[in-house]
């Protein structure tokens, strides 16, 4: 079966599927997206998830093309149609403000570019969930709007790669001395079994799984501060773990080279592994 991908309302092959020189995603990063997990055939959480695209949408003063609900329906027509209902996959759907003559402001009548790509997910390997993985922290030099899920990503890219020169699976944000969030993830911290998280405002992108691990934690009555640390306490972290929509919750067992607590990941971090692997079968 050849690829599928979903373009301003219909679907096409992907060899066939074309975008204007001057879309303005391409030219500016004018535009927005999310991905979406899809767990043998049912997106997980997918209503969180199109909840976040309206909000980056209004703050950016983008209007969707279609409502949520013919968003949702078209992202699992395009799970169907690639042949993966029995598979674990993502939809990436973007959203930009068309393409016009390439200037700043808006154009007078914009047409917004929607695209939506299934395919199998690629989480991290067996090993890595149990063992867990390293990571490096770098000087957060993004914009000021980073709970906007905005497609400009350069700043994100540079610091993965960073990581990846490195022989680290994530680069951390340190801005005015406190962390933020991983590069395409979010960081949680657990000191004397207080699980610790950066709040949700705008020098992060509040992950949809970040927001399930809160519940679940919750439900598990673990005592939770949503509250930025201190980059110079993150090597004296009990635990440390990413969550991500394909990441799950991933242990970091080291931070610049230096282990974390036991070197080995958390009876917390374990806890929550278990609670969101039964959180996404139910």
């Amino acid at each position: 079966m050849g690829e599928w991908v979903y373009l301003n309302g219909e679907f096409k092959p992907y060899d066939e599927a074309c975008l204007s020189v001057e879309d303005r995603g391409f030219l500016f990063a004018d535009g927005i997206y999310e991905v979406i997990y899809v767990h043998r055939g049912r997106a997980f959480r997918m209503e969180d998830h199109l909840a976040r695209l309206q909000r980056s949408a209004a703050a950016v003063r983008l209007e969707l093309p279609r409502p949520a609900a013919d968003l949702e329906a078209a992202a699992g027509a395009l799970t169907a149609r690639n042949g993966l209902e029995a598979e674990e996959a993502t939809v990436y759907l973007e959203l930009t403000r068309g393409s016009a003559p390439r200037q700043h402001a808006f154009p007078a009548q914009p047409r917004p570019t929607l695209l939506m790509i299934a395919r199998k997910a690629h989480r991290p390997e067996p090993e890595k969930l149990e063992r867990g993985v390293s990571v490096i922290t770098v000087p957060d030099e993004r914009w000021h709007w980073c709970h906007v899920k905005s497609v400009g990503l350069l700043p994100n890219v540079l610091a993965k790669q960073q990581a990846v020169e490195s022989g680290a699976f994530e680069a951390v944000f340190v801005r005015d001395g406190r962390v933020t969030e991983g590069s395409s993830t979010n960081l949680f911290a657990v000191f004397d079994g207080v699980l610790w998280t950066h709040p949700a405002d705008r020098w992060i992108l509040g992950g949809v799984t970040r927001s399930v691990v809160l519940e679940l934690a919750g439900r598990l009555e673990i005592t939770v501060r949503e509250e930025a640390v201190e980059a110079s306490r993150l090597g004296r972290a009990d635990e440390l773990f990413l969550t991500g929509t394909t990441t799950t919750v991933l242990p970091v067992v080291r931070v610049d080279g230096r282990a974390v607590g036991s070197g080995e990941p958390g009876p917390l971090t374990r806890r929550l592994q278990e609670a969101y692997l039964q959180e996404l079968e139910a």
